[in-house]
């Protein structure tokens, strides 16, 4: 059994520029009721009042990132519910991961951690017009929390050497399997 034969909630997080947005939107067209959900819409949704992360963020901040993940969570469970698979990505690191897992009532769950290397990452960050580190040293860094604060839940792929449509065919093979949480 793959995942296409499942009506999951996949999760998919890595840092910025790891490949998410692009994966989940592929992976959620692979479902006959697929829905896509972007973490970054709720960040987006606050025009006035916004308080972007930063690597030391404010404690409003924080506030406004909790609020996107129980969006991106109830959201995610509402379309569930209403009989579709759905991809849910958004940046999600540390200790967050648990609590965004917990978040998701919908089953079978499955979360998958897009984890290129660093320097596959700055590459990919260099060439897209939006820039989510400023410098490359930013992508050493949310790497390393990535790899050091993360909890190891559901699947974890090193994307390097992977094209988009080949990290998707992986997450359909081995998602249900490796990546189901409970």
């Amino acid at each position: 059994m793959t995942l296409l034969d499942s009506r999951p909630v996949v999760l998919i997080t890595g840092i910025s520029a790891a490949g998410k947005s692009t994966v989940a939107e592929l992976l959620a067209r692979r479902f006959p009721r697929g829905a896509h959900v972007r973490g970054d819409a709720f960040r987006r949704t606050i025009v006035a009042g916004r308080h972007e992360m930063t690597a030391e963020p404010t404690d409003e901040a924080l506030r406004q990132l909790r609020l996107r993940y129980r969006l991106g969570a109830a959201t995610a469970d509402a379309y569930h519910a209403a009989g579709f698979a759905v991809v849910v990505q958004d940046v999600v690191l540390g200790t967050a991961l648990a609590d965004y897992v917990a978040a998701l009532r919908s089953r079978p769950l499955v979360v998958v951690v897009l984890a290129p290397r660093p320097d596959v990452v700055a590459a990919r960050e260099a060439a897209r017009a939006k820039d989510a580190y400023g410098d490359a040293g930013g992508v050493a860094a949310l790497d390393a929390h990535l790899r050091r604060a993360t909890p190891r839940i559901g699947l974890w792929l090193d994307t390097s050497g992977q094209a988009p449509a080949e990290t998707v065919d992986e997450i359909v093979r081995r998602g249900l399997e490796a990546g189901r949480v409970p």
